[in-house]
């Protein structure tokens, strides 16, 4: 994998993961349905919680796309890489309710992991590169997003600094 391939897989990544917390940020509650419509699973918990929502996906699918597009990519690529970010998203959220924790609670590493790893190794597999370069995109994302939340919270982005 080149640099430049690297940095733009990194890019959409980065991007579209911050995309649905940029859309809360802008539209503040509007359009802000929660993927699993507030149902609760018998464990008393929600599915997702309420800031997984139908404007967050949007948001980062759209994005993935623009980006796509712009890497020279495709629309294809950039639609299934940002189903794969909102897929590992959705799938933390889901783990972290099961354990108990609350949307925007710490997990360091069920956090990031999911949702970089799962598009990471979909990239690897289109662009048919070695699968580990899927690990190292996926730790180089995890160690970018633990080094900006706190610079986020600070500029009133993020809700939580850690």
């Amino acid at each position: 994998m080149t640099t430049g391939i690297f940095l733009k897989l990194l890019t959409m990544l980065l991007a579209s993961n911050g995309a649905p917390i940029l859309a809360a940020r802008l539209l503040g509650s509007r359009a802000s349905i929660p993927v699993d419509f507030n149902k609760r699973l018998g464990d008393g918990n929600a599915i997702f919680g309420v800031s997984k929502t139908w404007r967050g996906i949007c948001a980062a699918l759209l994005t993935a796309c623009i980006l796509a597009e712009l890497f020279d990519f495709g629309l294809t690529f950039g639609l299934l890489f940002g189903c794969n970010v909102m897929l590992g998203d959705l799938i933390s959220s889901f783990m972290k309710r099961r354990c108990g924790l609350r949307p925007s609670d710490r997990s360091i590493g069920l956090d990031q992991l999911p949702e970089s790893l799962l598009p990471a190794l979909y990239s690897c597999f289109s662009m048919e590169l070695v699968w580990w370069w899927a690990v190292v995109l996926s730790l180089a994302f995890m160690l970018l997003q633990l080094l900006v939340s706190k610079p986020l919270f600070l500029l009133n982005i993020r809700k939580r600094p850690y």
